[in-house]
Order: C-alpha cells, then structure tokens, then sequence
C-alpha cells in the first residue's frame, strides 16, 4: 500500500491523529530508503568483490573440422547396442557452449589458419593467415603470452607441428603454405632467447631436415631431446624436447598400430609438463582430412582418438582441479549429415567393420587382383551388390588412368551409401562449433560466443 494512499486514509479520521500517523508513516517511509540503500550497497560490494582464482595450467583442446555432426556421429558410434539408453560421450559430458567460425570477411567459411589464428589470438584475420592481422601484422598469441609469463609450453599434434593450427600459436606469417619459413621460425623466433615452445609432439620431419637447414640439430644443441621413431616416446623424460614422427602426417588412426596415438602422446605431454604451470596445445588434426575425403570410417577413428585425450585432460583436471581445460574445433569439413538419399536411417554400426581408410584400401585390392573380393570383405564385412561390385571391378580395371584415385571415390560411395552417410562438400562449411570445458575458470565458456571471445577470455586468465 502507498505512503499517499495511507496518508488519504488516515486524514478522514479526527484532526488529533492526523500529526501522529504522518509522524509515522514518515518514520516508514525512511526505513524503507535506508533499506533500499544498504541492498544497493551490499550489491555494489558483491560486483566488486575479487574474481574467482585463475588457472594455474591450461590445456587447449581443438579438434580440427569436428562440427557438431560429428559428435553426433560418435554418440550413435560409441553406443552400446545391449543397453536401451544410448550413452553419453565425453564430449556430452563436457559441452559447454557453441562458438561461431567465420573469418574477416563475408564469406562466411574459414580455413584452418583462419580460424586458428582466432584462436590463438582473439582477433579475426583473412584465410590463410599465421598469427597475422589483416594487414599482415603479427598479433601476440596465448602460447607466447603463457611463455613471456614463465610458463612451460607444449604442441601436440597429429598433423606436421608446423601446420596451419600450430603453427598459429608459434609463427607469424602472411601465408599458411611457407611451410620452411613457419618451421624456421619455431627456431629463430625466441622469448628470453629461447625458443617459445619447450615440448613438440606430431609430425613435419621433411621440414625440419633440409638440404638448406637442418633445424632438428640445431634445436639438439640447444638441449633439446630429439626422436624420430614413436616407438622411442616412452624415452623423453625431461624437457625441453622435439619428436617428429614422420615426413609430413602419420598415419590415420584407422590405419595406426596405435589407434589413439593423440591420446598417447597427450598423456606424455601432461607427465613431462605437469611439474611447472604449463600451456599445451593439442591438436586432432586428422579429423579435418578424414572429413575432406568423405571417409567416415576414418573420421569416426579420429574423433575416437580426441575423445580419449579428452578423457586423459579431464583425468588430469580431476586430479589438479587448479588447471583449466577447454575444448572446441576450428570449424566444420564435408558437410556430414547422418541420414541420406531421403531415408530416415543412419547405420554406424557397420563402420566398425571397417579396418582401414579408403587410400590403403583402394592400395590392397589392386595389390590382390583376381581375389580383391576377399580383401574387401576381410576389411569392410560389407556385402557386395552386383552393383557395386561392377562398379569396383570398372574402377580397378582403369587403375592405370586415374592412379586408383577413382577406386578410392568408389570405395567411399559404397561406404557412405550402405551407411546412408551424406556429404556436401569435401571443404569447409560455415556451421557453429562446439565448445567444451572443465576447471578452473571453465564458467567464463558458457552458452554462445565468437571463436575469438575464446582467446579473449584465456588471456584474462594469463593476466599477471
């Protein structure tokens, strides 16, 4: 009820109240100021209260081309038939939000170094860019931010170390391809006359071991351990050190004795790092190339892979809950949709038949000739149309024309055709991805943000 209508009320009654009650309502009136005051103070002091406590460690997860459909497709993937439920993943578990990918321009669809240059630095640039605005103008990345600030920092990749993602943490330069010049500059570009990164796991060993420069020695005299054979990993012990494992990309997982290398060599990373604040990068960098060839089988390995250095980072957190993980892709590749040719189907159950990407095993049936029947169902176990099997027959019999290029389409059209696999693309699209988080700090992640806020919100972290 209102002082004004109170005080109508009160001054029909006889005049000898009338002093009394406005005395009163006028002593209500001034608690309730006072109240309201003292709420708007306790308010202002809850705003300006100190913010929560920062990271003491990072992990940074990104799973290149990984769009939401491809979690999808690991969920039904993953699930166990013998149970009514389908079963969350690690990725459900940790979902946190979606961010948007585009790069400074309006067509809408980034490239890797694009994107990851966004996400390294929390600025937009044009595709193709490494750690440049723009203008071509180096932007200051997080790795370095973390490294001018004492702290150990790591990459792990399965891709070359000095590919677009990568190398957008490290290097500054007008164009992802000047591969020799990024990989030089892992070297010759240093923070307290030091190279920025203490540990690097992945692959690129052709770019590193020149006819011009041999930079794998020269980090060696620098202290760095090196290898070369990932049979070896088990002997880093101490940083700083390199191993690359291969000329340019190893193996896809499918096709790997160890289907869950980036786990592998995650796992190696957090024991070497641990000891000091640390900023890792890893990167599922194959995710990406499964998706441009259409090859689900292969995509489905990959994903299966990061899944489990998700685990083994969010294992780690558990363990040292004063580290902050995040999680997220660059952007989307192929177009996957799960479903199509207008069937309301999606059969992933098959694709765990499938023992090898489509490249070796377009390579295993001309090597078998006349018994390619038997190979194929020894590695897909997926029965043969007559069809299809003319169509194979047709593309092995031209293999001489097309490289077997065309028997690898082949392979991959039945492959997605008996799942009922769709694509659109065999590059990029301009979807949302999604972002993933646990830790310290994992709340500045939720609901919907720019690639770039990112970035943004991790160097507020690294803040001194």
């Amino acid at each position: 009820m209102s002082s004004n209508l109170l005080i109508s009320m009160f001054s029909e009654r006889p005049c000898r109240w009338n002093y009394d009650v406005k005395v009163i309502l006028i002593l209500m009136m001034l608690f309730c100021c006072t109240a309201t005051a003292s709420e708007h103070a306790t308010l202002e002091h809850t705003n300006t209260s100190p913010s929560p406590p920062k990271p003491i460690s990072i992990i940074y997860l990104i799973g290149d081309g990984m769009g939401p459909s491809y979690t999808s497709a690991y969920r039904y993937y993953q699930d166990d038939p013998n149970t009514a439920p389908i079963e969350r993943t690690v990725f459900d578990e940790l979902l946190v939000g979606m961010a948007s990918t585009y790069p400074k321009d309006t067509t809408w669809v980034t490239d890797s170094a694009a994107a990851a240059t966004a996400l390294a630095t929390g600025h937009k640039t044009y595709n193709g860019a490494i750690g440049v605005d723009n203008n071509k103008k180096p932007l200051p990345t997080l790795l370095e931010k973390a490294k001018e600030l004492g702290y150990n920092t790591g990459l792990v990749v399965t891709s070359q170390i000095n590919h677009a993602t990568p190398a957008s943490f490290v290097a500054h330069i007008d164009s992802r391809k000047r591969y020799d010049e990024i990989a030089d500059q892992y070297l010759d570009s240093r923070i307290a006359n030091r190279p920025k990164v203490d540990l690097m796991l992945g692959r690129g060993l052709s770019y590193f071991q020149r006819t011009d420069r041999d930079l794998l020695t020269e980090f060696n005299q620098l202290g760095y351990q090196t290898l070369i054979d990932y049979s070896q990993l088990k002997t880093l012990q101490s940083l700083p050190a390199i191993g690359l494992f291969a000329a340019k990309g190893l193996e896809h997982a499918i096709d790997s004795d160890d289907k869950t290398r980036l786990a592998t060599m995650t796992r190696k990373a957090l024991s070497l790092l641990s000891a000091t604040p640390f900023f890792l990068l890893v990167e599922a960098s194959q995710i990406d190339w499964c998706g441009h060839s259409n090859d689900i089988a292969c995509a489905m390995a990959e994903v299966h892979d990061f899944a489990e250095s998700l685990i083994v980072a969010r294992q780690y957190v558990q363990q040292h809950p004063d580290t902050l993980l995040i999680a997220t892709a660059d952007h989307n590749t192929g177009g996957l949709s799960l479903g199509a040719e207008g069937k309301y189907v999606w059969r992933p159950s098959i694709l765990k038949n499938i023992t090898t990407s489509a490249n070796p095993l377009a390579l295993s049936l001309l090597k078998s000739d006349e018994s390619w029947q038997k190979t194929w169902h020894q590695k897909t176990k997926i029965p043969l149309t007559k069809k299809w099997r003319a169509e194979l027959q047709a593309a092995m019999d031209n293999r001489e024309q097309n490289r077997g290029i065309r028997l690898e389409q082949q392979i991959l059209k039945i492959i997605n055709q008996h799942s009922y696999t769709g694509w659109t693309s065999h590059g990029h699209t301009a979807e949302d991805v999604p972002v993933y988080s646990t830790g310290r700090g994992s709340d500045l992640f939720r609901g919907y943000m720019d690639n770039t806020t990112i970035a943004k919100a991790i160097f507020t972290l690294l803040a001194p």
